[in-house]
């Protein structure tokens, strides 16, 4: 398969299903959002964490991936004249929702309760979380004003906005596993 094909040297790409559209439309900002967030994924799974969290981050990059598709199916030919789904994969689940949910559950038990905003930092694997939190943030932004244009499945913008709170409580969960300092954010007083 060749990597460049020259039909987007004028500034389209195709969408799942061979509509043409501007590199900038939204759908693209979307899914290309959810491909930047998967790599800094992949960057936090490459770090000395427990076993665990990089097999579900795996998980987590798998499911990303789904989500990527389903933003990039143009809606008008997700199905196709037989009936059949032209994406022919399986969607995002409330299994995979209820996952991230059960998975800060655990880690919140084993963390002291958040009084306070956390300033992002305190070690290397922690930043990776927080900046990843904030590319899903702008994921699901993206992704919520595309769902306003043009409506894709529920489960897809619900995974983004469940992920974003997971990355959170798991830069906080790093932060305890690897002793970094865990930085209240106090407002100062005028």
């Amino acid at each position: 398969m060749k990597i460049y094909t020259k039909t987007g040297d004028k500034g389209t790409t195709a969408l799942f299903g061979g509509t043409r559209v501007p590199k900038h439309h939204i759908r693209i900002e979307s899914y290309g959002t959810v491909d930047e967030l998967n790599s800094h994924l992949g960057l936090i799974r490459d770090q000395d964490i427990n076993l665990h969290y990089q097999k579900l981050l795996m998980t987590i990059q798998d499911k990303l991936f789904t989500v990527g598709a389903i933003l990039a199916t143009d809606p008008e030919k997700a199905i196709l004249k037989n009936g059949k789904e032209r994406l022919n994969i399986e969607k995002i689940s409330t299994e995979d929702i209820k996952l991230l949910e059960q998975e800060m559950d655990t880690m919140n038990g084993a963390l002291p309760p958040m009084t306070h905003f956390v300033l992002p930092g305190g070690h290397q694997t922690v930043s990776f979380c927080h900046i990843a939190r904030c590319v899903c943030r702008r994921a699901e932004r993206l992704a919520s004003a595309l769902n306003d244009l043009e409506p894709f499945e529920a489960n897809a913008l619900t995974y983004l906005n469940r992920l974003s709170d997971y990355l959170f409580v798991l830069a906080r969960k790093l932060s305890s596993d690897l002793q970094a300092n865990e930085v209240k954010w106090i407002p100062e007083k005028k």
